[in-house]
């Protein structure tokens, strides 16, 4: 069975996961957020399935500025739980991929401190994953 999603559905799902990276990299106090960004950007990258498809795209029309990280988060966490229903309802073998695909990035963004996450990335971790499986 194929499925087609609309450009709509793939900007929800790029703004979903890309936006998650970008969490993660406004919550990196340890001055690597560049790091961060790339690191989590290549395992989205490198996703599979349709997942993979939608996300090897560069997020044109993904709109990511916010003035903080509230500001970001109250995009990005909403667009998440959008993101899982969407696939739950109309693909739900990637709702699985897409989730997995996102923790990933975010562990990989997460990654470039070598060791433990401080206790602001962990949080983080903590909300994106709420978000993922809220739907």
């Amino acid at each position: 069975m194929s499925i087609t999603l609309s450009d709509q559905d793939k900007l929800t799902l790029r703004t979903a996961a890309y936006g998650a990276v970008s969490l993660m990299t406004v919550a990196d106090a340890t001055g690597k957020p560049h790091r961060a960004a790339v690191d989590g950007s290549i395992a989205l990258g490198s996703g599979t399935g349709l997942v993979g498809h939608v996300l090897a795209t560069y997020p044109k029309g993904v709109d990511l500025s916010g003035k903080s990280v509230a500001e970001l988060a109250d995009l990005v966490l909403p667009a998440l739980t959008a993101a899982m229903s969407l696939l739950k309802k109309q693909a739900p073998a990637e709702a699985d991929n897409f989730r997995s695909t996102v923790i990933v990035a975010i562990e990989a963004a997460a990654r470039t401190h070598r060791g433990v996450p401080s206790p602001t990335l962990t949080d983080m971790i903590r909300k994106i994953i709420a978000a993922l499986d809220a739907a």
